[in-house]
C-alpha cells in the first residue's frame, strides 16, 4: 500500500509561482512513475505531468509544458511540481498519483485509469 499527501497548494495572483509537494511512504518506488493532475470545478481530473522514479524522465501536458517542472527526491520519496506564471485557468484541486508498472522508464502514461494510488488532492487558487 501506498499513502500520498499533497501540501502546498493556495492563493496565488496570476504570473505568480506555487510548489506543490507529494510525500510517499508505505513501499519502494524503483519502477514506478508518479504524475500530477488537476480537476477544475465541474471538469474532468486532467493530466498535468509525470515523471519515471528511475530515470527522471517528464512528459508534461501542452497546457502547462514550458511552466511547470516536476522533480523528486529520491532520498525522501518526495515528488515536486513547480508552477511559474499561473494562470486563472491553472485553477484546481492538484492530486498526486503512483503508476505502479509504467510501460517503460521512458514511456509515461497520462491517462488516470493508469494509476493505482492518488492523494487527497491540495487546492490552487490562480488570482486574475
Amino acid at each position: 500500500q501506498v499513502q500520498l499527501v499533497e501540501s502546498g497548494g493556495g492563493l496565488v495572483q496570476a504570473g505568480g509561482s506555487l510548489r506543490l509537494s507529494c510525500a510517499a511512504s508505505g513501499r519502494t518506488f524503483g519502477g514506478v512513475a508518479m504524475g500530477w493532475f488537476r480537476q477544475a470545478p465541474g471538469k474532468e481530473r486532467e493530466f498535468v505531468g509525470a515523471i519515471s522514479w528511475s530515470t527522471g524522465w517528464t512528459s508534461y501536458a501542452d497546457s502547462v509544458k514550458g511552466r511547470f517542472t516536476i522533480s523528486r527526491d529520491n532520498a525522501k520519496n518526495i515528488l515536486y511540481l513547480q508552477m511559474n506564471s499561473l494562470k486563472p485557468e491553472d485553477t484546481a484541486v492538484y492530486y498526486c498519483a503512483v503508476d505502479r508498472d509504467p510501460p517503460t522508464p521512458y514511456s509515461l502514461r497520462n491517462v488516470r485509469g493508469s494509476y493505482d494510488y492518488w492523494g487527497q488532492g491540495t487546492q490552487v487558487t490562480v488570482s486574475s
